[in-house]
């Protein structure tokens, strides 16, 4: 029988330690098939800080860089520039990227590196313990705002995306989700161009993704994904923002 599924090279052969429910391991997959698919495994560098984020070299099956918090694209800026026939991404979720490392970002951006960045955004800190983040939502409950977030306090949700297409230098810029199979395959794409791109020498690409964290949201699994959908998504709305040529998801 022909074989038509199956493991990425680009992926270790173990199993993942995430919660029951929480998304790291479809992006996680989605970004090996890209990999694969550029066949660009053997010169492929991962950039991974702390959080949830920083258990990802145990899975991907490339040389990997561990970076101090928030520091992941100063890293990738400096291994990519030393290197720059290898492909080198950051792998970050919101606590991280958009808090302690928003300068490092906004700044690698700006510069347009030529590295791809991928952005989970699951609206929380998750391995630290649920506190606020960022993009916390108005009026989410966290550890930190028990009583849900209040702008006088603490402002609106920060929408890294937007900030970063107001720069000149990047060249892709998209935000998808992973909730369901429809807009899974639409990650998968976006996820492949942003590679594709930096393969290509063309500059700054960076994909924003939706995630769910079911234990600090207080939810379960399928109730984790549609509040994702009803919550999340209208606060931070899908597609491409920005990309060489025409092209919607």
């Amino acid at each position: 029988m022909k074989q038509v599924f199956k493991r990425p090279t680009a992926l270790q052969e173990r199993e993942n330690h995430y919660c029951p429910g929480c998304t790291h391991g479809i992006i996680h997959r989605l970004m090996a098939e890209a990999i694969d698919e550029l066949g660009v495994r053997e010169k492929t560098i991962g950039v991974v800080p702390v959080g949830c984020a920083v258990s990802a070299f145990n899975y991907f099956n490339c040389d990997c860089q561990q970076a101090a918090h928030g520091r992941a694209p100063a890293v990738a800026t400096g291994i990519k520039r030393v290197l720059p026939d290898r492909i080198v991404f950051t792998y970050q979720g919101d606590g991280d990227l958009a808090s302690i490392g928003g300068n490092e970002i906004l700044h690698a951006a700006n510069r347009g590196e030529k590295i791809t960045v991928i952005f989970v955004n699951n609206a929380i800190y998750g391995m630290t313990g649920g506190q606020m983040a960022p993009t916390t939502l108005i009026g989410q409950k966290t550890t930190t705002c028990h009583l849900g977030r209040e702008v006088a306090e603490t402002g609106y949700p920060l929408k890294m995306l937007e900030l970063i297409n107001t720069l000149e230098a990047p060249v892709y810029l998209a935000r998808v989700s992973v909730h369901n199979p429809q807009n899974v395959l639409k990650a998968k794409k976006a996820i492949f161009q942003a590679f594709a791109a930096q393969h290509q020498e063309q500059g700054f690409t960076m994909v924003e993704v939706l995630s769910t964290c079911p234990t600090n949201w207080g939810l379960d699994p399928v109730e984790s994904m549609s509040w994702l959908e009803k919550k999340m998504i209208p606060e931070f709305p899908l597609g491409v923002l920005r990309a060489p040529k025409e092209d919607k998801l």
